[in-house]
C-alpha cells in the first residue's frame, strides 16, 4: 500500500511551488494541465518515449494510472487533481443527462485508490483546488453537487493538508481548523503549521512509516 496525501489549497496558495526542494531524480510529476514550474526548475524534464524524463502532462486517469504504476519514480505528485474533472466535464458539455456525472465521479474514484495502491515504498500527493460553501466550511473542490453526492475525496486519504498564507508566508496547516477536512496521522508533525515544502513533508512521512529504514537486526 502505496502513503497517499491530498493538498489543498486556491490558486496562488502555495501547491506547486510546494515541489521546490523534491529531488526531480525521485520524482514523477504529472499535470493535468501543462505549466511552467514556479520556481527554478533544473532537473525537471518532459517525458517522452524515446528520452524518458519525469514530468508528464495529460488528465486522462487512465494514463495517470499507468505512469503511477509503471514509473520508476518513488514520489508522485498530480497537479491537480480539479482539472482531470473539470476538463473531462468540458469536453462532454454537449451530453444530456447525468451519465457523465456519474462517469466522472467513476474516474476520479479509480484514480485515487490506484494513488493509495501502488508499491509499499511509494509516495503520491495530489494537488487540488478548495471551495468554501455558505456556511464557511472548506473541502476539496470538484465539479458541483451532483459528484459531491457521489465521492467523498478526503474519506480515502489518512493526510490532508492546506496552503495558508501568513504575512506573507506560505505554510501547510496540518490539523483540522473545525470548518475544514485537514487531517494529518497522530504525531506526525508537531506543529499545526509548517512551510509548504513537499520535499520536508515527504521526509517526515518516510521516517514516521520507517520507508527506506534498514531493518533491525533479529536478537541473537
Amino acid at each position: 500500500m502505496s502513503h497517499a496525501a491530498l493538498i489543498l489549497g486556491e490558486s496562488g496558495s502555495g501547491k506547486s511551488a510546494s515541489l521546490r526542494n523534491l529531488d526531480p531524480a525521485r520524482t514523477l510529476l504529472i499535470q493535468a494541465v501543462r505549466k511552467s514550474l514556479p520556481f527554478k526548475s533544473t532537473g525537471w524534464r518532459p517525458w517522452s518515449p524515446q528520452k524518458g524524463g519525469n514530468v508528464v502532462t495529460t488528465d486522462d486517469p487512465v494514463a495517470i494510472e499507468r505512469f503511477m504504476r509503471k514509473s520508476p519514480h518513488e514520489i508522485v505528485v498530480i497537479d491537480d487533481w480539479q482539472y482531470i474533472l473539470a476538463n473531462e466535464f468540458m469536453r462532454r458539455s454537449g451530453e444530456k443527462g447525468f451519465d457523465k456525472f456519474t462517469d466522472i465521479g467513476r474516474h476520479a474514484w479509480d484514480l485515487l485508490m490506484a494513488a493509495n495502491n501502488l508499491a509499499d515504498d511509494r509516495r503520491v500527493y495530489i494537488l487540488a483546488h478548495t471551495a468554501t460553501d455558505d456556511l464557511g466550511n472548506t473541502r476539496v473542490k470538484t465539479i458541483g453537487k451532483l459528484l459531491d453526492e457521489k465521492i467523498t475525496p478526503e474519506g480515502l486519504f489518512t493526510m490532508v493538508l492546506r496552503t495558508r498564507v501568513i504575512d506573507g508566508k506560505h505554510y501547510f496547516s496540518t490539523v483540522n481548523s473545525g470548518s475544514d477536512t485537514v487531517k494529518s496521522p497522530m504525531g506526525l508533525f508537531a506543529d499545526a503549521m509548517i512551510d509548504n515544502d513537499l520535499a520536508a513533508v515527504d521526509a517526515a512521512v518516510c521516517d514516521y512509516y520507517g520507508i527506506g529504514a534498514m531493518p533491525e537486526k533479529a536478537a541473537a
